[in-house]
């Protein structure tokens, strides 16, 4: 990955969805989007000043000092608009980890990276959890995007995703390596020019017949599979706190 810019040294205030939703969408109408349709080049004077005082608001109540200790990228990977299929487990996993960390509600879209955004404490170390807007063999595009704004490397970058090669209710988690025929890993290998991001991999099992493995990915989880997910996305989320916690504690070079 190309060596990134200042890191951004802040973090969002409190309510930082509804804080960004407001400022984007009052932004977005003083550069021009309501004028535009209006046929006007300038936008009214009242949705004007509306915009300038979001622009104010921004820089005085959005941005505070970041919080001392590590921070990690989590990315949930998967196909937006697809939450309840096989190959987005990955997006479920960022969804109960959300959940858990206390920010389910915090989920905001980032137009630069093209994802939903949400940030959470743990401990001493912040974690940026991120779900991309693009297809799966885009994804990496989004996450490069974020370590990029948020100062992270590749190892700091953990990928969660569905695999193929294990059971519905097996987990792994590997550090690094090759992409295993995964078309959103290979992308963010590809975007991050690195294959050192940790991987939460969850197994979704393989059909029996190759033509099947298509529409097994993209399929939905079956009735019984579906009584198994809830148990799995805890121990999901238990594994990757436990290993980010043990990797905040220690130096990077020893994980």
């Amino acid at each position: 990955m190309a060596t990134p810019g200042p890191a951004l040294d802040w973090t969002l205030a409190a309510a930082p969805g509804q804080m960004a939703i407001a400022i984007g969408r009052g932004l977005d109408d003083v550069r021009g989007g309501v004028g535009a349709q209006n046929g006007s080049s300038m936008p009214p004077p009242g949705l004007l000043h509306a915009g300038l005082w979001l622009s104010r608001a921004m820089s005085r109540c959005v941005l505070e000092p970041r919080p001392p200790g590590k921070r990690w990228l989590v990315a949930g990977l998967g196909n937006p608009g697809l939450p309840g299929t096989r190959h987005s487990v990955g997006m479920a996993v960022l969804g109960q980890l959300a959940r858990r960390l206390g920010v389910a509600e915090s989920w905001a879209r980032d137009r630069r990276c093209v994802a939903d955004l949400a940030l959470a404490s743990l401990g001493d170390a912040q974690l940026v959890l991120l779900r991309p807007r693009r297809l799966m063999n885009a994804n990496g595009r989004s996450v490069a995007r974020a370590a990029e704004l948020f100062g992270l490397t590749a190892e700091e970058v953990y990928l969660v995703h569905d695999e193929l090669d294990k059971p519905l209710g097996k987990l792994a988690l590997k550090l690094g390596g090759s992409a295993r025929g995964h078309n959103g890993v290979r992308s963010c290998i590809t975007c991050l020019n690195s294959s050192a991001m940790p991987r939460l991999r969850v197994g979704i099992g393989r059909p029996t017949h190759p033509d099947a493995v298509q529409a097994h990915v993209l399929g939905s989880f079956s009735s019984a599979e579906q009584e198994l997910l809830p148990p799995l996305l805890e121990r999901a989320t238990d594994l990757l706190l436990d290993h980010i916690r043990q990797r905040s504690q220690g130096p990077l070079s020893g994980t």
